[in-house]
C-alpha cells in the first residue's frame, strides 16, 4: 500500500467520524460505495442508508473523541478508526463507550463494508429498545 492509500482511508474515517458526529446522514451515505454494508452488533447488517437513518432517528447531541486511526500493514484496503462515543439519545439519556470501526475500500477510496465492534452491555443497559 502506498502512502496515498494511507493518507486517503485516514481522511475518509476523519470524514466519517465528524460527520457521525453532526449527524449529517447525507454526508455520512456519500461517503460509501453504492453496495456498501455494515455489520452493527446491536442491528446486524444494514446498507449506509437506513442503517445511518435509524441512528439519526434515536440520536439527540453526541459527541466523537477519536483516539486513533490504524492502517492495515498486510497492503488491504482496510483501515481501523478508534474512539470514544458519547451517544446522546433522543429522550435526553446518554451512554459512552468505547468503539473500533472496521473499514474496508473500494478501488475508489469510498467505504465498501464496515464492522462495528463494541461492547454491547452498556448500550444495552443505556438504550434498552429505543434503537432497535
Amino acid at each position: 500500500m502506498d502512502s496515498s492509500s494511507e493518507a486517503l482511508y485516514t481522511r475518509q474515517i476523519r470524514t466519517y467520524l465528524r460527520e457521525l458526529e453532526r449527524g449529517d446522514v447525507a454526508a455520512i451515505c456519500a461517503l460509501f460505495a453504492a453496495d456498501a454494508q455494515i455489520y452493527s452488533p446491536f442491528l446486524g447488517w444494514m446498507h449506509p442508508a437506513p442503517f445511518f437513518a435509524k441512528v439519526n432517528a434515536a440520536s439527540g447531541e453526541s459527541r466523537i473523541t477519536p483516539i486513533d486511526i490504524c492502517v492495515s500493514t498486510t497492503g488491504a484496503q482496510r483501515a481501523t478508526g478508534y474512539f470514544v462515543y458519547d451517544w446522546g439519545l433522543k429522550d435526553g439519556s446518554t451512554v459512552k463507550f468505547e468503539c473500533v470501526d472496521v473499514f474496508e475500500f473500494d478501488e475508489s477510496g469510498r467505504i465498501a463494508r464496515m464492522i462495528i465492534v463494541y461492547d454491547t452491555h452498556p448500550v444495552r443497559t443505556t438504550v434498552g429498545d429505543k434503537y432497535a
